[in-house]
């Protein structure tokens, strides 16, 4: 299972007679989603740097950078929507935490 099914799969669990169970799980998926979009984060960043290096080196001597710059943009394209989509659901599980907090 991946980790945004799993997050889904919190968002669609109906509401607990116990809330506290499914608000440690709640807490521990949200520490561990907001790591992953760091990492995201982070690989996204590495991805922008290394089109800045390969465009400069395109641009002293000419060297073919056109695959791996097509490749870098592909990446960086998809890690984009990676961290977009998993934002966005962590924002949702936020909410549904915090809807379950005021229930208890």
């Amino acid at each position: 299972m991946t980790f945004v099914h799993e997050i889904r799969e919190l968002l669609a669990a109906p509401p607990p007679a116990d809330p506290q169970p499914l608000l440690a799980r709640l807490d521990e998926t949200l520490t561990t989603g907001y790591a992953n979009a760091l990492q995201l984060e982070a690989e996204r960043w590495r991805i922008e740097r290394r089109i800045g290096e390969v465009a400069a080196e395109a641009g002293e001597d000419g060297a073919p950078c056109a695959d791996e710059l097509a490749n870098l943009a592909r990446s960086l394209r998809s890690a984009n929507e990676e961290i977009s989509t998993l934002r966005t659901l962590l924002s949702s599980l936020r909410d549904r935490r915090r809807e379950l907090r005021s229930a208890a």
